[in-house]
């Protein structure tokens, strides 16, 4: 399913619930702004190449635009605009003064050497410069972009403008006024609120769970669960997928990933298909990659109790309503992975500041905000009997549209 037909499809049942103004709906159907450029790059042989990139600028009904830039082969355009509209959506939500965008670039960084990776990052910048800023719109790392290519953004855009702007771009390294607490953020929001969830369902048995993803996401929350005494006993990455019912090591795993970059050949538990594990027998499923992942074509397959969306928009639409049937509980992207632009926000005041924060007090500060947006969503589901997502869709739309009628 387009993923951007999906975001629809979850906008306008939320809409119904509430008989939100047509005004209204019919300006979240749409991104305010969308800006696409060619990057021309110069390769380490010498050679010319193009890489399409984009910034979609959805909503700023309630601040400036925040959100991501991907680097990856897949990246399209309507693609970026539902993971804009789901930031709009998921900074209402959680109730922080910024609005929704997303961006990216369709390229293989796999395939390209550090340098020609940080043209691209620093070209992007130039390409956009006129349309991001500090209290114009925002970006951060997202899928194949890290800490070390935001600090490469960072110092184009401060050339650029001739005077240093370190809030232009959040998840920075903490030498270049990164937050502490940024890189594990959006793992631990997702624990946060797993953890309200299983308190709320009051299971007497420590549960079974399988990450699908093992990226900065997937790998934290895995050993956060580990440490917590949890049983992992699934894993899969871009190469291969592994299962012991038993319970998998994450240390062992984690020195495995560091060591190898992938975690195909890790001998420690038994390899499986990577569509199997989201088959398996357990009791929550935590998808940590790509888009459309829970799906038509396996949902009559799914047997996990609890659904953790730590990826933007793993569920399709169809597959939502076949869950649903099933009593699934699907504790939504837009709440599940929101830790990251939590965090990033709280980056972005510390910069405009300059006042730093202890990691205690970023994950203290970070805990207490995303589990109100729970508290709020769980309310709203039991008030119109709907389901976790619609809840928080609900929380969100009434937020966006105080803002707009405020405005108007």
């Amino acid at each position: 399913m387009n993923p951007f037909d999906n975001a629809m499809s979850q906008l306008e049942k939320a809409a119904k619930i509430i008989n939100l103004d047509k005004n209204i709906l019919s300006f979240l159907s749409y991104p305010e702004r969308t800006i696409t450029a060619n990057l021309m790059i110069k390769m380490d042989k010498g050679d010319l190449r193009t890489f399409s990139a984009y910034r979609v600028q959805y909503n700023s009904a309630c601040g400036p635009y925040k959100g991501g830039i991907r680097f990856h082969p897949q990246v399209n355009l309507e693609e970026v605009k539902a993971l804009a509209f789901w930031m709009t959506i998921k900074t209402a939500l959680v109730n922080i003064p910024m609005g929704g965008g997303k961006g990216g670039v369709v390229v293989d960084t796999k395939s390209l050497s550090e340098k020609e990776v940080e043209r691209i990052a620093r070209s992007w910048i130039r390409a956009f410069r006129d349309v991001i800023g500090p209290k114009k719109d925002i970006p951060a790392p997202d899928i194949y972009t890290n800490p070390k290519i935001m600090s490469y953004m960072v110092d184009e855009y401060s050339k650029l403008v001739n005077r240093p702007s370190l809030g232009v771009v959040t998840g920075k390294p903490l030498e270049k006024g990164g937050s502490k607490g940024r890189g594990s953020a959006t793992a631990q929001g997702g624990f946060y609120v797993l953890e309200e969830v299983l308190k709320e369902r009051k299971l007497n048995h420590k549960p079974s769970i399988a990450i699908q993803g093992f990226g900065n996401a997937g790998s934290i929350i895995a050993k956060l669960l580990y440490a917590a005494g949890y049983k992992v006993v699934a894993l899969a990455d871009s190469k291969g997928a592994f299962y012991d019912k038993k319970g998998i090591n994450i240390e062992k795993v984690l020195e495995y990933k560091e060591e190898n970059k992938t975690l195909k050949g890790f001998a420690m538990a038994k390899e499986i298909e990577q569509e199997e594990l989201l088959k398996l027998n357990i009791d929550i499923l935590i998808p940590a990659a790509l888009e459309n992942q829970i799906n038509k074509d396996n949902v009559e397959s799914i047997k996990a109790k609890i659904i953790l969306e730590l990826a933007n928009g793993p569920t399709t639409f169809e597959a939502e309503k076949i869950l649903n049937k099933k009593e699934v509980i699907i504790i939504p992207d837009v709440l599940a992975n929101s830790g990251g632009v939590i965090v990033s926000y709280f980056e972005w005041l510390q910069n405009l500041k300059d006042k730093y924060w202890t990691e205690e007090g970023v994950n203290s500060k970070l805990r207490e905000k995303i589990i109100k947006a729970w508290q709020e969503t769980s309310r709203v589901a039991k008030k119109h009997n709907t389901n976790l997502r619609t809840a928080a869709f609900i929380v969100a739309l009434e937020r966006i549209k105080e803002k707009v009628n405020n405005k108007s």
